[in-house]
């Protein structure tokens, strides 16, 4: 291939970019191929949580981030992109087609990489302004899933959703186990969750969030959720495609919050935990396969805590480039 159709520098910083996106645990479960002219994403499954995730769920929802980001960061570079989606491994495969002048809105949404975090502490007391949130339903639609609104009828039907499936998960011990592989401590070795972004404790919210099993050292906050907006992302089936657009879709939805100064928080029990799953489908009236729960608020940052951002494998770990 001759120097000038060598995509390589484009794909390597697209590579690049997705080591930011969010993942279950902050287990980071992919890795990048770089060829001259594409672009491929792989699963590692050294990096799933097997007792937590034995469907590789949450993997492909964190894979599915990650293409978004590289996706993403393509786009700002000013290259339009084809992704093929292989039934085996790779799980997808970026194609740089033609290159121009990059919109502003990808440059601009590009720029969310940097700020998207997750904050787990309590949202402020203002809801979302409704355009807003119908900002978020379009950015989600925009990548193929949709998203329910939980409506203040629902939330107490969620809370109960979500504590009977973390009372379900916290007495496996096997589970309670491989968490606290991933959390907690400072996590030197680049992944999972540092105590430092974890709360020192469980905030007094009416939807409960993960119990972790040990305390961080973030302030949990002052507030409650009654300002917070509840949501599910959902889509048509259970294929492996489908989790991997999921994927897709939160990171887009995750990145337009950030945009906004909204904060999100990913839910995920209520989805690992077959009967409460159930439960969730009928929330969202038998419309589709829920993939996550999410809270959605306007963060507070009246006592600057804002959490530092949590670690990331080195380069050479999750991008290995080709000659051809």
């Amino acid at each position: 291939m001759t120097a000038e159709n060598d995509r390589r520098p484009a794909l390597r910083q697209a590579a690049d970019a997705a080591r930011y996106a969010p993942s279950i645990h902050n287990t980071q479960p992919w890795k990048w191929t770089v060829h001259p002219d594409r672009l491929e994403l792989h699963a590692v499954t050294d990096r799933q949580l097997t007792v937590q995730d034995p469907d590789g769920h949450m993997l492909l929802l964190s894979c599915g981030a990650a293409l978004h980001h590289a996706r993403l960061a393509l786009a700002a570079a000013g290259w339009q992109t084809r992704v093929d989606r292989p039934a085996g491994d790779p799980l997808a495969v970026l194609h740089p087609t033609e290159h121009g002048e990059p919109e502003p809105a990808a440059v601009e949404r590009f720029e969310q990489l940097k700020a998207r975090h997750t904050d787990r502490r309590t949202v402020g007391d203002t809801p979302l302004d409704p355009k807003v949130l119908d900002d978020l339903v379009a950015a989600t639609e925009q990548e193929g899933t949709r998203l329910h609104v939980i409506t203040r009828d629902q939330v107490i039907d969620l809370a109960v959703i979500v504590e009977r499936a973390e009372r379900t998960e916290t007495s496996d011990e096997r589970l309670q186990q491989e968490t606290a592989e991933w959390v907690g401590g400072e996590r030197t070795d680049g992944t999972g969750i540092p105590a430092a972004n974890l709360p020192a404790g469980l905030p007094p919210t009416t939807v409960a969030e993960r119990d972790f099993g040990q305390a961080g050292t973030l302030p949990p906050g002052e507030g409650h959720d009654t300002a917070a907006t509840y949501a599910v992302l959902y889509g048509t089936g259970d294929e492996r495609d489908e989790w991997l657009r999921a994927g897709e879709a939160l990171d887009a939805l995750w990145l337009a919050a950030t945009a906004h100064g909204a904060g999100l928080l990913p839910l995920s029990s209520p989805i690992e935990v077959g009967y409460t799953r159930l439960e969730l489908r009928r929330i969202i009236g038998d419309l589709g396969a829920p993939y996550l729960v999410v809270r959605l608020g306007n963060l507070d940052e009246a006592d600057g805590a804002r959490p530092a951002r949590t670690p990331r494998l080195p380069v050479d770990q999750v991008i290995t480039e080709v000659a051809s």
